[in-house]
């Protein structure tokens, strides 16, 4: 099974990634908001990386994160979707569902709606039997969009991420899960 072009929600198109991303990408890895719950921000470099690595990705796996767009209104406000953690987490193996948008496009609902169609395509596509997702205790907004897209937290799951070093300030993570008869009651 490969990643298709593009699914559209009601307000959304999840799309595959054009070269032409890697400007707002970049803009996006470089703005300090975005970076609350995450080190950050990014140089150009660093996205230029991680723009290949989703590419390398999806060619490997066959899935990956899309590219977020409003038709009509803007061709990127972030991207979201499945992968594969970088790092070996309590967790792992496992597939993880993020959303990383645009900050004048937060509390908006699109995080939720791009998320529930992307666990939709990995249990009815991909035939997952979970999906996780994890953020810092004090990311309210995206532990809300978790939950609302039917995930519950693992109370025995939290961990302290990999690649920050002890001590730092959004190393400890809270970890949620879902299975795909809980995406039917969310």
């Amino acid at each position: 099974m490969s990643l298709p072009d593009s699914i559209e929600t009601d307000r959304l198109l999840l799309r595959k990634w054009r070269a032409a991303d890697r400007d707002p990408l970049a803009a996006l890895l470089a703005d300090p908001l975005y970076h609350r719950f995450m080190p950050g921000p990014s140089p150009r470099s660093a996205a230029d990386a991680q723009f290949e690595r989703i590419q390398q990705k999806i060619e490997i796996h066959g899935f990956g994160p899309w590219v977020v767009e409003l038709p009509d209104e803007a061709q990127f406000i972030g991207f979201l979707g499945l992968g594969i953690p970088r790092h070996t987490l309590p967790a792992s193996p496992c597939i993880e569902i993020g959303w990383h948008l645009i900050p004048s496009f937060w509390g908006q609902g699109y995080a939720t709606e791009g998320a529930r169609a992307s666990l939709q395509f990995g249990f009815e596509h991909l035939g997952l039997d979970e999906i996780v997702s994890f953020t810092v205790p004090a990311n309210i907004a995206s532990r809300r969009v978790m939950e609302k897209i039917g995930m519950s937290r693992d109370l025995d799951g939290d961990f302290d991420h990999p690649a920050l070093e002890p001590g730092h300030p959004l190393r400890p993570h809270v970890l949620y899960r879902i299975q795909p008869a809980e995406l039917d009651q969310a």
